[in-house]
């Protein structure tokens, strides 16, 4: 059973999702959240496996929030998806770097909304390459200078390459298909990067992309 937490600050909001998240086999909602404080504590608690958090909640908004769940070393096994009202919400790029694992709108079709809620527990992207592409093009040039990042060197040069091809935003097909391997191991090299970058999804594998300057902005064609 998927146990999800519904942070937002309308409740007319989580009762529409509590009604469409309930009424599957698979997934119940644990609890809920009026604010960002209250999102933090019940985390806690009750330990869900997926967060759907709003942006923008009163005391504590949704990114300072996803902060200090993604810094709790004891919840890490937390997946949290940001809810956004626009697509392309200034502070998307801020929350992957939090530690979110994707975005979703809040009007997303109820499929969608089902489907993102199972992906990401089984730990596969939230974000498709599509919407990955306009994330990037949108706020990577708004990010912090590219840093030399050390652990990179712990990559193998085909792992650096995969890295690379993660941060264009290309799926696991797409990757396989651009170096001519089999999509299994396009993912095995996906997950090798992940575990050797310590990163807690592929949407941290965008950041840090772009934060080690292994990929540009620009480089979007």
């Amino acid at each position: 059973m998927i146990r999800v937490l519904l942070a937002d600050d309308q409740s007319l909001v989580r009762a529409g999702f509590r009604a469409l998240l309930d009424a599957q086999p698979d997934i119940e909602v644990a609890g809920e959240a009026a604010d960002g404080e209250q999102a933090v504590r019940a985390v806690a608690e009750l330990r869900p496996d997926v967060v759907l958090m709003d942006i923008r909640m009163p005391l504590l908004d949704g990114l300072a929030a996803t902060r200090r769940i993604t810094d709790d070393e004891r919840l890490t096994e937390v997946k949290v998806v940001m809810l956004t009202t626009f697509e392309l919400d200034e502070y998307v790029f801020e929350a992957l770097r939090a530690g979110a694992s994707g975005f979703l709108v809040k009007d997303t079709e109820p499929e969608e909304l089902l489907r993102a809620v199972r992906a990401v527990v089984a730990g596969d992207a939230l974000l498709s390459p599509g919407v990955t592409r306009r994330l990037i093009a949108e706020f990577a040039a708004r990010s912090k200078e590219p840093a030399a990042v050390k652990t990179l060197s712990r990559l193998t040069e085909r792992e650096r390459e995969v890295l690379a091809l993660v941060g264009l935003g290309l799926s696991n097909e797409e990757i396989a298909r651009r170096l001519v391997v089999s999509p299994l191991t396009a993912k095995t090299h996906v997950s090798r990067t992940m575990v050797k970058l310590g990163a807690r999804d592929r949407a941290q594998l965008v950041v840090q992309a772009y934060e080690s300057g292994l990929v540009r902005p620009g480089w979007l064609g």
